[in-house]
C-alpha cells in the first residue's frame, strides 16, 4: 500500500520559514517524481515545485521561485519543501504527490502526472 504523509506545516508570521517533508512507503521512490502543490481557501490546488527522480532537475511556480527550495532524499525515501519569506498568499494545504516516468512526458507541473498524493498539510501565515 502506498502512503505519503506530509509534515511540517503549521503558523508562521509574515516573513517566517517553514520546512515541509513528505514521507512516503510502499512506492518506488528512486523512480519516481515528486511535487507539491497547493490550495489555498476559495481557489483550485495549484503547482509549487517538482523535482525528477534523481533530483537533478527542479521546477518551481513563479510565485514562490527564489523562496522555495524543494529536495529529495532517495535513501530516506522523503521529499521536502524548504519555504522562506512567507507572506500571506502562501496560506494554503500544501500536498505531496509522486508521479511515475511513464507520465513525465505530461509535464512535471500537470497535476494529472502524479497518481500518489497525501492528504495534505495546514500553513497558515499570519501578516
Amino acid at each position: 500500500q502506498v502512503q505519503l504523509v506530509e509534515s511540517g506545516g503549521g503558523l508562521v508570521q509574515a516573513g517566517g520559514s517553514l520546512r515541509l517533508s513528505c514521507a512516503t512507503s510502499g512506492l518506488p521512490f528512486s523512480n519516481y517524481f515528486m511535487g507539491w502543490f497547493r490550495r489555498a481557501p476559495g481557489k483550485d490546488r495549484e503547482f509549487v515545485s517538482s523535482i525528477t527522480w534523481s533530483g537533478g532537475r527542479t521546477y518551481y511556480a513563479d510565485s514562490v521561485k527564489g523562496r522555495f527550495t524543494i529536495s529529495r532524499d532517495n535513501a530516506k525515501t522523503a521529499v521536502y519543501l524548504q519555504m522562506n519569506s512567507l507572506n500571506p498568499e502562501d496560506t494554503a494545504v500544501y500536498y505531496c504527490a509522486g508521479g511515475p516516468p511513464s507520465r513525465e512526458w505530461v509535464g512535471l507541473n500537470a497535476q494529472r502526472a502524479y497518481n500518489y498524493w497525501g492528504q495534505g498539510t495546514q500553513v497558515t501565515v499570519s501578516s
